[in-house]
Formats: C-alpha cells, structure tokens, sequence
C-alpha cells in the first residue's frame, strides 16, 4: 500500500487526473501502465495508483482497494470486530451489508444492534461498553435517508466507540469527505460513481495509514477479495473524469427531480438537493453535491409501471445498479426488501414507510440531456 503524495495544492480535478500517476522513467508513456502480473514487489503498481488516486480525493491519508464493495464492507467488519464485541448499524443500507450483519456476524458471536442512525437518541440508547464500532450509511440505500456524519462520530467517540464508519458510496468524496467530519473510516463500492461506466467491479476501505496497514495483511491475505490489476486500471480511467461526471450528475438529477415532482402521477420524490426533502438542511451542510440518487413514489401500482419501463424506455435502462453515465432505474417493493433483507421490526418499519411507502423506484440519473430523460420517464408514467 502506497500513501497519497502531498498534493493539497491541487484542486479535485487536478487530482483525479494526477495523483498516483507519471510519465513511465522507461518507456516515457504519459497514460498509465497496466500491469498484469500475478506475483509483484512490494505492492501492486496498478492497484496502488488507484488507492493513492482514491485517499487524494477523500483528502485522507490512505486507502486500501478491494475486488467489491461488498469485499470491502467485508474487510471492515471482520477485520476491526472480535466475537464478544458490539456493532451498531444502520437499519437501512445496501442488501448485501444488512444480509451479512443480520445473518452472518451473530454466527461469529458479534451482536448487531439495528438502528435507524438519522436519530442521535436511539445511536446512543444502543450503545454499550462493548460497541467497537458505529456504521452508518448516508445517504442511505434505497430511502435517501441522511445520518449526521460529525453529530455521530462525536457522540461516539466520547462514548469510547473505537471505529465510526461511513459507507459513502451514494455520496461520494464529490459530496461528502466522511474523515473531515470525524469517522475513522470510509467505504465505497467503486463499481459505483468512483469507476463510473459499469464495466468494473471494485471496493475501498479510506482510513489512517497505521490502521489500514493492520487490516491489510488479514483482509488481502485471509479473506482473498484482491482487485484485479486490470479492473483497477478501468475505475483510474473513470476516476479521471469523476467530478466532471458529478458536476453533471447533480445538474441533471436537479433538472428531473423538479419535472418528477411536479408531474401528477408521482406521488412524492426524495432528493437530497430538494427543498421537499425531510432532512434538506443536513444536506446543505454536510453535501458539496447532491449526487444523482433519488427515489420516486407514484400513484399507480409500481410494478405496473415497472413492467411498462422493461417494454417502453430507450434512454433510461431498467436495471439494478447505480452511479454509471447512464441512467438506471429500479423498482423495490416494501414488503419484499422486508421479508428478504431488512426483517425489520413494527416501529423501524413504519419509520421506513414514512420514506417508502409500499415501494419505491430507485433512480441513478445518469448524465444525459435531461429533457431526454424526462421525456423517456413521461412515456411510462401514467397521468392520473
């Protein structure tokens, strides 16, 4: 693992072009290598330009780079927590994260308490001696809730909490640079925004160096989520235009969030950049961009129009994912993410509804012309 070189003179476009990169001393190439070898010494020189690249744009010591987001989450995890110890968590995040607390962690002997992380009186009502450590996801998958990021790892660290934890995935460091606000580390799936054309799988762990070097030899080594040189070498591609990209994703996400909100067959539009949304103000203080993430509720029954955008849409792609230049959109019923993921209780359901509904349509605004996407959308929805 390489640190990122001082390069706090440089503004962020500067730095996800330059950072971690040189001309080539033998072949004098100005495009980065790609080094496809299995057996290297010390570091991978792919790998590691990605994750200097990665802790530049963070503005934080170091980063570690990972073949998921998942592997990384995973990393974090098992790496920092011991049987006996204390995890508290959102009750509210990407799927793959709520199966592997839920299921697999109490297996290990870790309790998990599930919190909804935008109230600072149930984080620390959850708390005890024994919590190593507080994740939290902002905004959060699917709902677009926000957690306060410097209100929790205060109250944390002065419980005696050891590691705060932002998985800032929708966020990205464009918006938000969890470590400036207090949190000990930082993930993201840069299958996401951060490689931002969906043709590459990666994850991230951002944090302090002495840490990250202790995680490295178990997470690597052990647990094998090891990014490929060749995967690494796209996402640094994409990171080259990463805050063009999130200049333009927000300008366009704007644009469609105002036409979803005011056409009559949508009942409600949460975006972090509207007025509308419950926790604005938060947004305003804690996001330098609003990214392209939001979720839209409609009045007819969402797999109806579901079915119709599967048949009917040609700019937006009906998909699962996120954070690509293209638009995605999805439809997540309620009670299905219930049974299947969340399992949530009376209280925190209800708590989830006031956001969701019975479902709602998750929607990665790419960087499209925005009357384009609008007109696609208007195509499928019906005018009630």
């Amino acid at each position: 693992m390489i640190m990122k070189k001082d390069d706090s003179r440089w503004g962020d476009r500067t730095r996800a072009i330059h950072v971690g990169e040189g001309v080539d001393e033998v072949t004098r190439a100005s495009s980065p290598n790609l080094v496809m070898s299995a057996t290297f010494s010390p570091d991978h020189p792919t790998v590691d330009q990605l994750a200097v690249k990665i802790a530049a744009l963070e503005c934080a010591p170091a980063a570690l780079c990972f073949a998921s987001g998942m592997a990384a989450s995973h990393a974090l995890l098992a790496g920092r927590l011991n049987s006996g110890d204390h995890l508290v968590i959102s009750d509210t995040n990407y799927v793959g994260t709520a199966e592997l607390v839920r299921d697999s962690l109490p297996r290990w002997g870790i309790e998990v308490s599930l919190v909804d992380t935008s109230d600072l009186n149930e984080i620390e009502t959850a708390l005890t001696p024994r919590t190593k450590m507080v994740w939290i996801e902002t905004p959060a998958n699917p709902i677009m809730r926000l957690s306060d990021i410097e209100a929790i790892s205060g109250l944390a660290h002065d419980l005696g909490v050891r590691d705060v934890v932002v998985d800032s995935t929708f966020a990205t460091p464009a918006a938000t640079r969890p470590m400036e606000l207090g949190a000990d580390f930082v993930m993201h799936s840069l299958t996401k925004y951060l490689g931002g054309h969906g043709d590459a799988m990666g994850g991230a762990v951002v944090g302090r160096t002495e840490d990250l070097d202790a995680l490295n030899l178990e997470a690597m080594v052990h647990y094998g989520g090891v990014l490929s040189p060749f995967n690494a070498w796209l996402i640094s591609r994409g990171l080259a235009t990463f805050p063009l990209r999130m200049e333009a994703h927000e300008e366009t996400a704007i644009q469609v969030a105002d036409f979803l909100e005011a056409h009559p067959a949508v009942v409600r539009v949460h975006y972090p950049g509207l007025k509308s949304h419950p926790q604005h103000a938060l947004a305003q203080r804690q996001m330098r961009n609003y990214s392209g993430m939001m979720t839209f509720q409609t009045r007819e029954p969402g797999q109806a129009i579901a079915k119709r955008m599967i048949e009917k849409l040609r700019v937006v792609h009906y998909a699962v994912s996120l954070g690509h230049h293209r638009s995605l959109v999805y439809w997540i019923p309620t009670d299905m993410l219930m049974d299947s993921t969340f399992r949530l209780g009376p209280n925190a359901e209800a708590r989830y509804r006031t956001f969701a509904g019975d479902g709602v349509f998750r929607f990665s605004v790419g960087i499209e012309d925005a009357d384009d996407i609008c007109a696609d959308l208007d195509s499928v929805l019906q005018r009630c």
